[in-house]
């Protein structure tokens, strides 16, 4: 149960390393005029590649990570690495946010102050939170991953529920996005005396093999959302079935070549952020982007979260498995702790076949913003999860 203080040090052999693998790098080329049509444009990574070896300052990043308290412990044999922010107001409210792929606990930078220290953000200091931001296993510096089973999320959840257990909170509320809302909607069933509610975005990447969504009947905005789920599932899931199905394959290019593991996550913050964005940096601050590309490339988590999405993948069919048998999805579990969901422009969370009975206490839809809102839209998900939980602080 110990828990250890964590800095980033990473050694100046390994960016050189980066810096010379970014020089070799040996271009394919490019038919003329597709733009984004068949992935990343070669004239765009080829500018942000150098970028990233000539401009980006990895140190800068580092010194400003490491002002942030971070620790790592172990739970159930595996090594987790956490940030750990105390808010300076007593009664704060425990909340641990649980991010997804292609990400890390950097993507919630933004967020941080105006969760933890409302009242010098321009909130309330009732709406405070100590917020925890894990790394899932097998990313970032929750590596390496020493034995199979860390990607199914039921496991992942109990290993939430015991870290918010270590830091002494017996009541505490969760927020997750993409693979972190699956967790998060598991460690509601593990651990449901002890949270207090639940906070979701991009709820609809859990779902990817689903039927396609009938559009007929639908409003004109759950329209749109239901043609980008159709569109994703013909045209945007080859990286999903290739970690699902071969991850070690692909984890040779991952760990070998920091162009193809920027490309691998380039082209979802292109595809996945608010459609009015026509470049990632137009959505995203690319410095950000870039620190959270680096700790995927000097971590090695390209070929770890790729075996987590094989095994989460594997368990997800062993679920539908049960419920086309006729088994309960969740054992009979009963309705759990109170659920907001948060829908950005350019999800595809449709509330009539998520919430048909509209039994969620808490649904948000806003018009920007996509699958990485705490980096593109900080203030709209800070405004939403402060809401959500406003009620939330007192058990009832």
């Amino acid at each position: 149960m110990n828990i250890q203080p964590f800095t980033i040090q990473l050694p100046q052999a390994d960016l050189n390393d980066l810096q010379e693998r970014l020089a070799r790098t040996r271009w394919p080329d490019e038919l003329p005029g597709l733009g984004w049509s068949r992935g990343v444009p070669l004239a765009y990574l080829k500018e942000l590649a150098e970028y990233w070896r000539t401009g980006y300052d990895w140190r800068k990043w580092e010194a400003k990570l490491n002002e942030i308290p971070q620790f790592t412990t172990n739970i159930d044999g595996q090594n987790i690495h956490f940030l750990h922010i105390r808010s300076p107001e007593p009664d704060a409210l425990p909340l641990i946010i649980t991010h997804g792929w292609p990400s890390s606990p950097v993507e919630f930078l933004k967020i941080i102050g105006p969760l933890t220290d409302p009242r010098t953000h321009g909130g309330d200091p009732s709406d405070a939170f100590h917020v925890v931001i894990p790394s899932l296993p097998g990313y970032g510096f929750s590596t390496p991953v020493r034995e199979t089973g860390w990607g199914n999320l039921f496991r992942v959840a109990q290993a939430w529920a015991e870290l918010m257990r270590r830091l002494g909170y017996e009541r505490y509320a969760a927020q997750g996005t993409d693979v972190g809302a699956g967790v998060v909607g598991l460690l509601a069933m593990v651990d449901a005396e002890r949270v207090a509610g639940i906070h979701l975005t991009g709820t609809a990447a859990a779902m990817p093999f689903g039927p396609a969504v009938e559009l007929e009947g639908l409003s004109e905005a759950d329209r749109a959302r239901g043609e980008r789920f159709n569109t994703f599932q013909t045209d945007g899931i080859g990286y999903l079935h290739m970690q699902a199905t071969r991850p070690q394959t692909l984890a040779y290019s991952l760990n070998d070549s920091p162009v193809g593991q920027l490309a691998w996550i380039v082209e979802k913050f292109q595809e996945w952020t608010d459609p009015a964005a026509r470049l990632p940096e137009d959505a995203v601050d690319r410095d950000q982007m870039l620190t959270n590309v680096s700790i995927f490339w000097f971590s090695g988590a390209g070929a770890s979260s790729a075996h987590a999405t094989y095994e989460g993948m594997q368990a997800y069919r062993e679920m539908v498995a049960r419920q086309s048998a006729g088994a309960s999805a969740d054992g009979g579990q009963q309705s759990g702790p109170p659920t907001g969901i948060a829908v950005f422009a350019a999800d595809t969370t449709i509330r009539s076949l998520l919430d048909p009975g509209h039994t969620m206490e808490h649904w948000s839809e806003f018009n920007r913003g996509g699958h990485f809102p705490a980096m593109e839209v900080p203030n709209l998900l800070v405004g939403d999860v402060r809401k959500f939980f406003h009620t939330l602080r007192t058990p009832k």
